[in-house]
């Protein structure tokens, strides 16, 4: 299926503003979506386009980039062989994977300098990386990255299309929703459970059955795995990864590399930073100073991973059993998450963030007994920074919160409790249901 999603927009504000003066480079992780929405857009906002995927290309075009010296040769033999006819100002060109033929990245340069045409680059920021070695980038790009589906494509994808704007409406009026609530917290789980991946979301649409979803949801999780290993094949990335569900149950103040892998060496650092390259995890950063400007004392060693999509998230933490075996999907389904699987909440709130734009911060500080407080999320809004707390069930206690006030109060403005219950106010502190998490 054909999904509408919000990066359209976005691509449409290049084609207009740019007027063919930069490529469009599209970047994400696997299996997002990047190439279906490519494809589209090149499909409904151009007299014809030529859609290159470099996985599978012909020889005789791929040798075409070899000599770019005659762009009137280069595009007349890319017709030919293509059988597409390209309209000046109304065509577009795309190179499909890009990162497999450097060559053709290199030449974005002389192809935007000639300004016949426009043309979109897809690729994963990881290989596109790894495959610059020896050339020339362009600086003619802008880039855009696809995240998994976010909540209003999910429900948009579902059938729901009126419920986004509601949503927001409802954010807007500060005001508890009642009986509305409970309808649209089920919503939110069952887009935790399906997840933003839209080869999961189609088996869900097709299905209506989980354990469909999960399988699709395993072979992306495979897929996974399989590049990790190729980033490291000694299996470090790979460990990382798979320890990423566990790290958040121990609720530790940081992703402890030694518990996941025997020991940490300077490649690991380089393994981190492929991983996060990669686009499949998120890392939310230590703030050493909670002030605005959070990257200024962002601590590089101290960090915590999540999962991108949470829905794979799910698929992860359970991945050695099977799917009947898999007690989440019942849990969150029937509204009966224990306390002890709040981690899965915690990864999706840092998915809600990060799709709406924000780096992912965080910041804990000792209780003087041998304890930590911490500050799930920080975001800079303004000249204040706004503390966020996370609760997988209705327990209003935001004690972390409130020593965070106290410390801190010249640099704060709301502070905010997310959880699974109705908004509300608990003295300064905005109680919000989880689904409001975008519009923070």
């Amino acid at each position: 299926m054909i999904f509408k999603r919000k990066l359209y927009q976005e691509m449409l504000r290049w084609k207009t503003e740019r007027n063919g003066r930069s490529a469009l480079l599209v970047k994400g992780a696997r299996r997002v979506g990047k190439s279906t929405l490519v494809e589209q857009f090149a499909k409904h906002e151009y007299k014809s386009y030529i859609l290159l995927d470099f996985n599978r290309i012909k020889p005789e075009i791929n040798e075409l980039f070899s000599d770019l010296s005659d762009l009137d040769f280069f595009f007349m033999r890319l017709q030919s062989e293509t059988n597409v006819t390209l309209h000046e100002r109304q065509s577009v060109i795309v190179f499909d994977e890009v990162q497999k033929q450097p060559l053709a990245r290199q030449g974005i340069k002389y192809f935007v300098q000639d300004g016949r045409y426009d043309f979109i680059e897809t690729g994963s920021l990881l290989t596109l990386k790894k495959n610059v070695k020896n050339i020339v980038i362009p600086s003619e790009e802008t880039r855009l990255t696809l995240h998994p589906m976010d909540l209003d494509e999910f429900l948009w994808a579902t059938g729901k299309d009126s419920v986004p704007d509601f949503l927001r409406k409802f954010y807007e009026m500060q005001k508890p929703l009642g009986s509305t609530h409970r309808s649209f917290m089920r919503e939110m789980r069952l887009y935790m459970l399906v997840g933003g991946m839209p080869q999961a979301v189609d088996a869900y649409i097709n299905s209506h059955n989980m354990q469909s979803v999960d399988e699709v949801k395993r072979e992306i999780v495979q897929l996974y795995d399989d590049d990790f290993r190729k980033i490291d094949p000694s299996g470090r990335a790979s460990r990382l990864f798979f320890n990423i569900p566990g790290q958040l149950a121990l609720n530790a103040s940081r992703y402890k590399i030694s518990s996941a892998i025997d020991r940490k060496t300077d490649s690991v650092d380089t393994i981190i930073a492929d991983m996060e390259d990669s686009q499949c995890v998120t890392l939310a950063y230590h703030a050493n100073d909670p002030n605005v400007g959070l990257g200024l004392s962002k601590d590089m060693d101290y960090y915590k991973m999540f999962v991108a999509d949470t829905g794979l998230f799910v698929t992860l933490a359970f991945w050695e059993k099977t799917y009947t075996e898999n007690l989440v999907y019942n849990k969150l389904l029937s509204d009966k998450l224990t306390a002890n699987l709040g981690y899965v909440y915690e990864n999706m709130v840092a998915q809600m963030l990060c799709a709406s734009g924000n780096s992912l911060y965080y910041y804990t500080f000792p209780d003087g007994n041998n304890h930590n407080y911490e500050v799930d999320f920080l975001i800079s809004r303004g000249n204040k920074i706004v503390p966020i707390e996370v609760k997988s069930s209705g327990y209003k206690t935001h004690k972390s919160l409130d020593v965070f006030w106290k410390r801190y109060s010249s640099r704060i403005g709301d502070r905010i409790l997310l959880y699974t219950k109705d908004y509300c106010r608990d003295g300064a502190t905005i109680c919000l249901p989880v689904y409001f998490t975008p519009f923070l």
